[in-house]
């Protein structure tokens, strides 16, 4: 918690108002009674808390290779190039700035809300992980997908994959995105947290037919990865739009170990797309608030570059072809909305 800031001036901590006092970034327990009724030592302190997806930012923003780690941009800081990306049943955007930027349909900005001395601004899908999740269990093809899936010990995440893969090779694809060519989907089944900030969106899919079988799943899978990226895209340009200089991606979460989610995401930004060498971080990310209220390090943004350490770097495709490719299918991406919203104020007039 910031310097300026107190318990007190958080009415959710309520009853710990009373009992501890603030110190610097963390809590003392002040209260007599209170430590030896929970048996600890009065004077301990209390780390605080972050919301899960924050802490998923403290465990990965500092997650880079050495060299990218010590690079300054224009005389900036590096951390303020970055998003991370809080990958689960919906997806967290986060960046940070040293000034204070106001950009409409994402929230924030927040005061150390993340990192101290750094202004949080947070953008968001509403629905990501449970996205994929609803297009595979509803299709007819998936029970025996499941199945397949069990038999082999694998996911059906997997086999998708591979599936993919191989239809790349019998169609004589020149990469794997391509086969979506003629499917395309608007992932706005939960509404649009950002950077539109429209809850009435509907998720829309282009380009159905009476296929039922697995590789029809595929396809609609993968265009769904894609219509997900595509929504990251939106936000980041808009961020960037709006005084951020984003340039680089950090990955967390369940979706971050699918590859095929990765590598889409990567080559739809066209920019690096980095797995921290710690999968759980949510957990480190508390883990490092615990280092820094035990005075093991002086500050959480040097126990964060103490801790942060970079896995994977995942980079886009250097194919001119694949950005072209994107390109095109991100502006299909935008129409969707714009033709709903036409169709939507079409239906509107005809019940006025």
């Amino acid at each position: 918690m910031h310097r300026t800031q107190c318990c007190s001036a958080w009415p959710f901590f309520g009853f710990w108002s009373h009992a501890c006092s603030c110190e610097g970034k963390n809590f003392v327990l002040k209260n007599r009674t209170l430590p030896e009724e929970m048996g600890l030592r009065a004077g301990i302190p209390v780390g605080t808390s972050l919301i899960d997806a924050h802490a998923g930012g403290v465990g990965i923003m500092e997650s880079v290779p050495q060299s990218d780690s010590e690079a300054k941009e224009s005389g900036k800081e590096a951390v303020t190039s970055r998003m991370a990306l809080v990958c689960g049943t919906s997806t967290c955007h986060m960046a940070v700035t040293r000034s204070k930027l106001f950009i409409p349909g994402v929230w924030g900005p927040f005061w150390s809300a993340m990192l101290p001395e750094y202004w949080l601004t947070e953008g968001g899908q509403s629905a990501t992980g449970a996205l994929l999740d609803y297009i595979i269990e509803n299709h007819m093809a998936s029970p025996h997908l499941a199945d397949r899936a069990a038999s082999q010990k694998t996911s059906i995440f997997a086999l998708l994959n591979n599936m993919l893969l191989t239809m790349m090779e019998e169609q004589k694809s020149p990469f794997v995105a391509a086969l979506t060519e003629s499917t395309h989907v608007l992932p706005d089944f939960h509404g649009n947290r950002s950077p539109i900030a429209d809850p009435k969106s509907k998720g829309i899919i282009c380009g159905l037919t009476l296929d039922t079988s697995e590789r029809q799943l595929a396809l609609l899978y993968l265009a769904t990865i894609q219509g997900v990226a595509y929504g990251t895209r939106h936000i980041v340009e808009h961020c960037n739009a709006h005084g951020h200089e984003i340039n680089t991606l950090l990955a967390c979460g369940g979706l971050s170990k699918n590859p095929l989610y990765i590598q889409e995401h990567a080559d739809i930004m066209g920019c690096p797309v980095i797995l921290p060498r710690e999968s759980e971080s949510v957990l480190l990310g508390a883990a490092i608030l615990g280092a820094v209220a035990a005075k093991k390090y002086p500050t959480v943004m040097e126990a964060m570059k103490a801790l942060n350490v970079a896995g994977q770097v995942v980079r886009p495709s250097q194919d001119p072809k694949v950005k072209k490719y994107h390109d095109a299918k991100y502006r299909v991406f935008q129409e969707l909305y714009e033709q709903q919203l036409s169709q939507r104020s079409a239906m509107a007039k005809a019940l006025e």
